[in-house]
């Protein structure tokens, strides 16, 4: 299939990048950053995804789309901002959209209170954990239109843990998904792979869903 993937060049992007050509899918990246290392064959397109016009211009033809761009801009705009665009392109092209989101709206238990409301949680994070459910909560009351899933990482993820490609992962709800010692945390390829899993065999529609270890 073709995907559109915004946010190409970050670490998840990157990494969904790589896992989509080894699958034998078609990409096209998005970054608004010059794009640079980038694997041959990949269509690139310069541009914001706060930009309707970048999103009309990446998305046709493209069976699904995929979002791992940042909660909120440099410009303190906030991700959800652009979800009318990228559910109404995903609309047009009968296309899935997945959305990489936040470990901090999951619960460690069902019925728990979200990780981000724990004492401990770092109050930096907490604005961009907030930005992220709100995509969560706009694509919740998106109807039935549009095919979507937004994944959660667990909450060992980015690029301060990169780790090794298992080719193995477990998948939850709204709870975190932890290993036998409590951890909970994934490698970048294996949380590509999962997100690629989703496309090529969905399981997961219009919903959210997590996956650890």
């Amino acid at each position: 299939m073709q995907v559109t993937v915004f946010g190409a060049t970050g670490y998840t992007g990157r990494h969904l990048l790589a896992e989509l050509l080894e699958r034998g899918h078609s990409v096209v990246a998005v970054s608004r950053s010059a794009a640079t290392g980038l694997p041959d064959g990949v269509r690139v397109v310069a541009g914001d995804i706060h930009d309707p016009a970048v999103v009309d211009d990446a998305t046709p033809g493209s069976q699904a789309i995929l979002v791992a761009v940042g909660a909120i801009d440099e410009g303190g705009r906030h991700l959800v901002e652009a979800v009318p665009a990228l559910v109404g392109a995903a609309a047009a092209e009968g296309a899935r959209l997945g959305v990489v989101g936040n470990a901090g709206s999951l619960s460690r238990e069902a019925g728990g209170p979200r990780v981000y409301d724990e004492p401990d949680f770092p109050a930096d994070w907490k604005p961009g954990s907030l930005a992220l459910t709100e995509v969560l909560d706009t694509l919740r009351s998106t109807g039935d239109g549009v095919d979507w899933f937004f994944l959660s990482p667990p909450l060992g993820y980015g690029s301060y843990a990169p780790g090794e490609k298992r080719g193995v992962y477990r998948t939850g709800g709204d709870e975190i998904v932890a290993d036998a010692d409590g951890r909970s945390f994934i490698s970048g390829p294996d949380f590509a792979t999962a997100m690629v899993d989703e496309l090529e065999r969905p399981a997961h529609r219009r919903t959210r869903f997590t996956v650890g270890y």
